[in-house]
């Protein structure tokens, strides 16, 4: 009786986990199915990628190769990199798949707008790193390079420097959904998360003082739009924090109480 319970008790178990392993193929299969199709583009996608480096090289400059196998490798890995973000949505609603059944309609509720604009604000991470950051940080180093150094870039060490770059700043935009999280979850309150402002825009400046040039002028180009954000999720945080929709639910029922007793005066008078 006991061996069967637990033979029984397996199954769900194991049946997850096959699910799971379904989900995992159809996402890598996804992945590899865009891969393949960009494959023969490889080349103008990086050259795409090198855009805003090559822009501001001097007259003459150029990137270069210095292993063998660089040029196929490194237009090869951001092709990859990018079917990977192509792919995101596709990967995330596998995931989505997965867990949506042991949640609850409440927290289906506010777990899919999270998944939602978790993607859009990574992919907006991407986006102003690339269209902004590169650009000042290329041009920040090419402008202090010495005269007498010839600024020729590794193709592959330039690779890793933006992907690097990417993930930060992906990451560095997903504050408004930790910000809600933690809320949501109880672990601090909105009043506290006000409260030490100060403390998180000093880290929004050290963090930009990490991922961009020395200079003031690129730590507050990262760190505005990092506090901005943070205050965005305190906004919504504050829509979605239980002691605070609990504080307005009483509040709301003490003013209808007060205006009970006011009517109920005025028909006593």
């Amino acid at each position: 009786m006991t061996d069967q319970s637990e033979q029984q008790k397996s199954q769900p178990l194991i049946e997850h986990l096959l699910e799971l392993r379904s989900r995992i193929l159809k996402s890598i299969i996804a992945i590899l199915l865009i891969f393949l199709c960009l494959f023969a583009f490889a080349n103008q996608i990086y050259d795409l990628l090198s855009e805003p480096l090559r822009a501001q090289l001097p007259e003459g400059g150029s990137m270069i190769a210095t292993d063998v196998i660089s040029p196929f490798l490194a237009p090869l890995k951001f092709t990859l990199f990018t079917s990977a973000m192509l792919a995101m949505p596709y990967v995330l609603y596998q995931a989505w798949v997965f867990i949506a059944p042991g949640l609850y309609t409440n927290e289906k509720k506010v777990a899919l707008p999270i998944f939602a604009s978790s993607v859009v604000l990574f992919y907006s991470g991407i986006a102003f790193a690339y269209f902004v950051i590169i650009k000042l940080v290329t041009g920040f180093i090419i402008s202090v390079a010495p005269d007498s150094i010839a600024v020729m870039t590794d193709i592959d060490s330039y690779l890793s420097f933006v992907l690097k770059l990417f993930f930060a700043f992906g990451l560095a935009f997903e504050i408004p959904i930790a910000t809600i999280l933690l809320v949501r979850a109880g672990i601090t309150t909105t009043e506290s998360l006000a409260a030490k402002r100060p403390y998180i825009i000093v880290g929004c400046l050290i963090v930009g003082m990490f991922l961009t040039p020395p200079d003031i002028f690129s730590q507050l180009f990262l760190a505005g739009p990092m506090w901005l954000l943070f205050e965005v999720g305190l906004i919504f945080a504050r829509y979605m924090d239980p002691q605070e929709q609990e504080k307005k639910r009483q509040a709301k029922q003490s003013r209808k109480q007060d205006r009970d007793a006011k009517r109920g005066k005025g028909k006593d008078q």
